[in-house]
This record gives C-alpha cells, sequence and structure tokens, in this order.
C-alpha cells in the first residue's frame, strides 16, 4: 500500500540519486515511465549514472536524444520514477520542465516532483518485501567516453 509523501523528495532519496556514492549504485536500474502517443505507459530503464537529484524538487536526467522517452516527455511531460529495492520503494511522480538540454546524443531534462509514495506492504501481506531490484552487468567505467559524457550532460 502507497502513501504520499508530498511533492519532495525525502533527505535519505535526495543522498541516493545525489550521485555522491555513485559507485555503490552502479548495475542498478530504475524504470522511468512516461505517456506515448496512443496514452500507454512508455518504460524505460535508467542508471544511476543517468540521473541526477540537484535537490529535493528536481531530477535530471540524461537520455538518448532520439529516444521515445524523450518524444513523450516533450509532448505530455508526465513521467514517473520508480525506485523498487529491498531497502526503498518509492513512486515519484514528476513532470518535466520546458524543453530539453541537447548535449551531443543526449537529452537532458529536469524533473519536478510532483509526489513521492512510498510503498509498504499492508495489513494482509505482512512480511511480504522487495528482496532485490533490478540490476544490469557489466558495470559502466566511469572514466569511458560515454560517462563522461553522461555526467556532464547532468551538471552542465
Amino acid at each position: 500500500m502507497s502513501r504520499s509523501l508530498g511533492a519532495a523528495l525525502p533527505a535519505a532519496l535526495v543522498e541516493r540519486l545525489s550521485q555522491r556514492e555513485l559507485g555503490r549504485y552502479l548495475g542498478r536500474a530504475l524504470p522511468l515511465l512516461t505517456v506515448d502517443e496512443r496514452g500507454q505507459p512508455h518504460p524505460m530503464l535508467l542508471s544511476y549514472l543517468e540521473l541526477l537529484a540537484v535537490s529535493a524538487t528536481v531530477i535530471r536526467v540524461a537520455i538518448g536524444a532520439r529516444s521515445g522517452t524523450r518524444r513523450n516527455l516533450e509532448a505530455r511531460g508526465a513521467a514517473t520514477l520508480l525506485v523498487v529495492e529491498p531497502d526503498v520503494t518509492t513512486y515519484i511522480k514528476c513532470r518535466a520542465a520546458g524543453a530539453p538540454r541537447l548535449s551531443g546524443d543526449l537529452a537532458r531534462f529536469e524533473l519536478i516532483v510532483e509526489d513521492v509514495l512510498e510503498d509498504e506492504a499492508a495489513e494482509g501481506e505482512a512480511g511480504a518485501r522487495i528482496t532485490g531490484g533490478l540490476t544490469y552487468t557489466p558495470v559502466p567505467a566511469l572514466d569511458s567516453d560515454w560517462a563522461r559524457a553522461v555526467l556532464a550532460a547532468l551538471r552542465d
């Protein structure tokens, strides 16, 4: 069952998405859902490398400049970021603020946090918990050209 925490990320989630401990979270994937032209959910997976909480109310994402997600964010603006791991389950509802900033093959969006939902087991689900999140390999090297380009796009 989920409950709203309001229109700002809790401090622990800001820290998690701040990239200050990026190496700790590499290899983990986070679904980002947008709405396509037919009104259907459109999923994509982000890594912790591709997003940055710049405050409790703004998350930057760097995505492919030619992606469906970019088109969806430009056209409709709505997005939900899922952070589903053993220690946290939150759904962050956001709205894209303006046009993307382009940097090579990447488009950077500023997502404004509109609502943060925290999910917990309901009474009838006692003992139910997430035991693992989405993971991937190989973990990108932070000194690779791609990783440097993504980090630069998020910080410029």
